[in-house]
């Protein structure tokens, strides 16, 4: 199953049981390990409510013979008590009723809360959730997934195991009421009188199974129909959060009436599966509709000649009419959660594809073994035969190799798509794919600063001390650093809440990447097109607010200007050549040069 797109082809999302497995063994977990006692302890309790559930049914059934035999007797004390015991019945269904629901409805919640833990897990575990894109197999909408996908695949799962128990424990129950009661039938054909044994029970069983065997051919189509159109759906929504998240660049060169081409498309398409599943269920309604007329007539008709006979009572006729519709009922459980079915699976399957995507890149890393990050006690940082491939396994760095001591300023330079930053993620141990060894301090602080700095939801405090929150540090300060980095306009809304990702201009996130730098202090700091949206000027001071505020700290720069050369102690430079771009010390080649 592919996870690199969303399929356009509703044949994709035909019924797979190998992903209905692959979802029972990873979602089953919650029953095992820490979450085993609350799991079982819930699953039980249900479990008991729905058989105590069954008996008063079988109560209510048995009270229904007794009243109409009452009534057709015309006995008033036994209708009065009949009556009375009716209310007792009433609120004991009431009560069992409320704590169904309530326990049903806390496995759902724990349940999910398992899952979405174990996803979130996953997902940000080995820092996948950047890989995952790097390696062009993340599926789309992987927060989907989990936030809602991960509601939409259990739920239904706990209703339909209700369903099942409620539906066999019926069918076990009813059918002895219909065997028992209805007892059998004589008639005679030509002449000849036949007899059929539990006549009422063959009926109902006969029935059943030509009602269900109808509704699951009809519905079949469903399955897929449904995977289709929910994923139509989170296409459709991810065009949505495409757009806004560019909003700025579509604006800026009016592209608007391609993008309403764009969104009416993808909607066009989401309406056409829509409207599929209408005429699927239009049609399955055809068969539940006309069921549901018939299952309270059926054992009426059935009845009816025993009755005329005089060997069923008016009471005997109610039960049976009442066990019939319990029998039909537990019969159509799958039947009446087809649609229900048909929505999980497509859920399920979109849960199974984030699992599915994170294990192939797992595999992928642990069998290309990749770049070696190795920790030790040496203070410098360096690069040893590093070299950096992408997933493919082209070589993009090939045969890397430098020494940078503490606390020194080295400028990497090259042409754009040389693989500066690709080299940096290598560095900063985003980047796994390739061969070689890097060396980094052991318990190192590295601080790295991308060309669009990230800033969290919260107030500009938290934006600017993230991700380490829990420094104390005093508001003064901050100003100080603030002004420094030519952001003092902003140093009275340190507490203010608001999307300073969206507020703050792309010049502005990186003079505030450059105050965090300087109030975190790190031991290295990646500068990777830290400065590409500041003029030179504003370059400069940052630049040299580096070495003012961090002498000890060793910093490493990727840019294209050579101005910047200025500010560092070395600069190393990317050159491209054949089989992958090699990494060669200026001052080295130089000195080679003037030599030659």
């Amino acid at each position: 199953m592919s996870v690199t797109s969303l399929p356009d082809d509703p044949r994709d999302l035909t019924y797979d049981r190998q992903v209905a497995r692959q979802f029972g063994r990873f979602v089953s977990g919650w029953w095992r390990g820490a979450t085993a006692r609350r799991a079982w302890f819930l699953t039980i309790a249900l479990a008991a409510l729905v058989i105590g559930n069954i008996g008063l049914n079988l109560a209510v059934n048995q009270w229904n013979r007794i009243f109409f035999d009452a009534l057709e007797r015309r006995d008033s004390s036994t209708l009065g008590w009949a009556v009375l015991a009716f209310a007792g019945l009433v609120v004991v269904i009431a009560g069992i009723g409320v704590l169904i629901v309530i326990t049903r409805e806390t496995l759902q919640v724990r349940w999910r809360e398992w899952l979405v833990h174990r996803l979130t897990g996953l997902w940000l575990g080995r820092q996948r959730y950047y890989r995952l894109n790097l390696a062009q197999i993340e599926p789309a909408n992987p927060e989907y997934r989990i936030a809602d996908e991960s509601r939409l695949s259990t739920e239904p799962v706990v209703d339909f195991a209700i369903d099942l128990l409620n539906a066999l424990l019926s069918f076990v129950a009813f059918i002895g009421i219909l065997w028992t009661v209805g007892g059998a039938i004589s008639f005679e054909v030509f002449g000849t009188w036949v007899t059929i044994p539990a006549y009422m029970t063959i009926a109902a069983l006969l029935y059943g199974v030509l009602m269900s065997s109808l509704t699951v051919y009809v519905g079949r189509p469903l399955v897929p129909g449904v995977a289709a159109k929910n994923e139509a759906e989170a296409r459709f929504r991810f065009e949505l959060t495409r757009l806004r998240e560019n909003a700025e660049s579509i604006a800026l060169i009016r592209g608007e009436p391609d993008e309403r081409g764009i969104l009416g498309r993808s909607y066009t398409r989401l309406v056409g599966r829509w409207l599929a599943v209408v005429r699927l269920h239009g049609r399955l309604t055809w068969i539940t509709n006309a069921s549901g007329a018939l299952i309270p007539v059926v054992p009426l008709l059935l009845a009816t000649p025993k009755y005329l006979s005089g060997e069923l009572t008016l009471g005997a006729v109610t039960q049976l009419a009442a066990a019939f519709l319990q029998v039909q009922v537990a019969f159509a459980w799958l039947v009446d959660r087809y649609k229900f079915v048909a929505m999980w699976y497509a859920s399920a399957r979109r849960v199974m594809a984030l699992v599915e995507a994170a294990e192939e890149l797992d595999h992928s890393l642990d069998e290309a073994g990749g770049i070696e990050r190795l920790e030790r006690g040496d203070p410098r940082l360096a690069l040893h035969s590093l070299t950096v491939a992408d997933r493919a396994g082209r070589v993009l760095i090939r045969d890397a190799s430098a020494v940078i001591e503490p606390g020194e300023k080295v400028l990497i330079l090259g042409d754009s798509g040389s693989g500066k930053s690709t080299l940096m993620r290598a560095v900063a141990g985003l980047w796994p794919w390739g061969s070689g060894r890097i060396l980094v301090p052991r318990d190192t602080a590295i601080a790295f600063v991308p060309p669009r700095p990230y800033l969290p939801l919260g107030t500009l405090r938290q934006a600017i001390l993230y991700p380490a929150l829990d420094l104390e540090i005093g508001d003064d300060e901050i100003a100080a650093i603030l002004d420094e980095c030519g952001l003092s306009h902003w140093s009275d809304r340190l507490d203010a809440v608001e999307r300073w990702d969206q507020i703050l201009s792309s010049g502005e996130r990186q003079r505030l990447a450059f105050a965090r730098l300087f109030l975190q202090k790190p031991q290295i700091a990646i500068l990777d097109e830290a400065t590409s949206a500041l003029d030179e000027g504003s370059q400069k001071v940052l630049m040299q607010l580096i070495r003012s505020e961090l002498p000890a700290t060793t910093v490493i720069s990727v840019g294209q200007r050579p101005e910047a050369e200025e500010f560092h102690d070395r600069c190393l430079r990317l050159v491209r050549s054949e089989g992958g771009a090699r990494l060669i010390d200026a001052a080295t080649e130089t000195a080679r040069r003037v030599r030659a």
